[in-house]
């Protein structure tokens, strides 16, 4: 009797070790194998210069291996990070697609909150490229916080090297390349200001491209040809609340019908609206009707804190819920 007994507590202490082993390396039983990568985007801001307390100003996170890349740093970009979860200062990266007050309004306080202990600390430099023009608006920045910086250097509380700017004017081709991952800068058609520029970042076989303020463009098309994801702006109004001052705002956009044009040709698994104008009454479902008439595939309406893990598929995790499985 004995010896069963011990013999049946070995077979049942086996059957729990093979269990816990097989925990270790297979997705939980009854459940579905959630992706793991290291490529995620997050909408930080999915605004636009109205003022809204739903959509911050744009900007938008790529963490990609173990680098932060901050696209645009619109209105409330600081907070947003703040809750992502992550503190400003662990962003020293930042690519601005062109100088609208409604791109680069955020970045102060990403810059120099990032500086401080209570703000992350950055332990580099920050640096910024943009569009020709960018070099001489951070250098008139860092000169506006003169008296800040200056003070907090005064009191011992100053980051010297967090603080400090490396800004860099770009052209379009390859902007960054390091540690597998490559951002390439292509121009946009954004007809009041010059130039514009839109961005896809390649990693691991699978990309990202966020269009910035644009026109149907064609030379989008081509530099987003292949992108798992694209991330479009979009902006409408009611055909019957066209006024003049909203028919100038129009102009210098991509209507739904025209984003689902682009969309058509790049055939994205994933494509997402942000820096979403909508004007006179139009809704969100309407500018999504409109989109379908020139675009079957999927296409979602951004929105604030919206995050996208791209890798042999693409998943979306809403604010708040669990990631769903997409394309």
């Amino acid at each position: 009797m004995k010896k069963r007994i011990r013999n049946t507590s070995f077979g049942f202490l086996l059957v729990v070790t093979i269990i816990l082993l097989l925990s270790l390396f297979l997705p939980s039983f009854g459940q579905t194998a959630v992706q793991q990568t290291d490529f995620k985007v997050t909408l930080l801001g999915t605004g636009s210069p109205l003022l809204s307390t739903s959509r911050s100003g744009p900007a938008t996170l790529v963490e990609v291996g173990n680098e932060k890349l901050l696209f645009d740093a619109g209105r409330g970009t600081a907070l947003q990070l703040y809750k992502a979860n992550m503190l400003p200062g662990s962003v020293d990266k930042l690519f601005l697609t062109h100088l609208h007050s409604d791109h680069t309004i955020g970045i102060p306080d990403v810059w120099l909150t990032g500086s401080l202990p209570t703000g992350g600390k950055r332990e580099q430099a920050f640096k910024i490229w943009g569009p020709k023009g960018t070099e001489k608006m951070m250098v008139h920045m860092n000169k506006a916080f003169k008296a800040d910086l200056d003070a907090r250097d005064d009191s011992g509380n100053g980051n010297v090297e967090g603080a400090s700017i490396v800004a860099n004017d770009i052209k379009e081709g390859i902007v960054y390349n390091k540690k597998g991952i490559e951002v390439i800068a292509f121009k946009v058609d954004h007809k009041s200001i010059e130039p514009a520029f839109g961005y896809r970042v390649n990693y691991k076989g699978h990309s990202v491209v966020i269009s910035g303020d644009t026109r149907y463009n064609e030379n989008l098309i081509k530099f987003a040809k292949g992108a798992d994801v694209v991330i479009h702006e979009v902006a409408a109004a009611k055909p019957d609340n066209e006024s003049e001052s909203i028919a100038n705002i129009l102009d210098l956009h991509t209507t739904p019908e025209e984003a689902g044009k682009v969309f058509s040709q790049i055939q994205p698994k994933l494509a997402v609206y942000s820096h979403i104008v909508l004007l006179g009454g139009l809704t969100e479902e309407k500018a999504i009707d409109r989109t379908k008439k020139t675009y079957e595939g999927t296409v979602l309406v951004g929105e604030d804190l919206l995050s996208i893990e791209i890798g042999d598929k693409v998943q979306v995790q809403q604010p708040g819920n669990e990631a769903n499985p997409g394309n």
